[in-house]
């Protein structure tokens, strides 16, 4: 991956009408991973985790990050944004030059599903202005308790560090006061699908199924 730099950008790396991105919100533990990689299998998209980008750059031999985003991890609290952008952004660029087969990829084109990010709302709108406007927010609702019990079993194998109770209920915290304004916001200009990822996985499956095919076929509609 290309290293990171603080590049200033009045227009966005990508357009819109050929890159379309998802991002996919919801608390900790609420199922965005598990449900990426079925639509990845799906629609063709390319799954792009803000977590998995960061805990890959904090390993990362020279990394001048490393240390600032073991520390955020560890306490729960959000990577400064233009580090996390840049990341996302470099990856984007990568898939693309991969010239993926299919339709999906052809001409410049490229779908992103982009997991646990934004997690604020200036993360969001810079993202938007500088790299690509988001088309919709798939949203997966979930209740505190299902969430913890989720986590918490996962952490009896993940080896994540901030898969224990005292840096989960911090990340509760976080969700709460940072990431539901981003839904909020979302929402009130009408591009976000809010699915409850409290049942099981394949009844979240298919609501997350319907979701994308309606955003493509609105896409196709106003392309034709």
């Amino acid at each position: 991956m290309a290293p990171i730099e603080n590049t200033a950008s009045t227009t966005p790396a990508f357009d819109e009408n050929k890159v379309t991105v998802v991002y996919v919100l919801g608390g900790p533990g609420a199922g965005k991973g598990t449900q990426c990689a079925f639509l990845v299998e799906d629609f063709q998209f390319v799954h792009l985790s803000a977590g998995d980008l960061l805990r890959a750059e904090q390993n990362r031999e020279g990394s001048q990050y490393g240390e600032l985003i073991r520390n955020c991890i560890r306490e729960g609290t959000i990577v400064p944004m233009e580090v996390t952008i840049k990341l996302l952004e470099n990856a984007m660029q990568d898939a693309l030059k991969e010239q993926r087969a299919g339709n999906a990829w052809a001409n410049g084109k490229g779908r992103f599903l982009i997991d646990g990010f934004p997690r604020k709302m200036d993360q969001a709108l810079k993202f938007d202005e500088s790299v690509c406007a988001a088309s919709l927010v798939i949203f997966f609702s979930c209740t505190q308790e299902v969430m913890l019990s989720r986590l918490m079993e996962r952490g009896k194998t993940s080896g994540r560090e901030d898969d224990n109770v005292e840096s989960i209920k911090k990340r509760f915290v976080t969700y709460e006061d940072q990431t539901k304004p981003v839904i909020e916001y979302y929402t009130s200009i009408n591009k976000v699908a809010e699915i409850d990822s409290t049942p099981d996985i394949d009844t979240v499956h298919r609501a997350a199924s319907v979701a994308i095919n309606e955003l493509f076929a609105k896409k196709a509609e106003k392309s034709s």
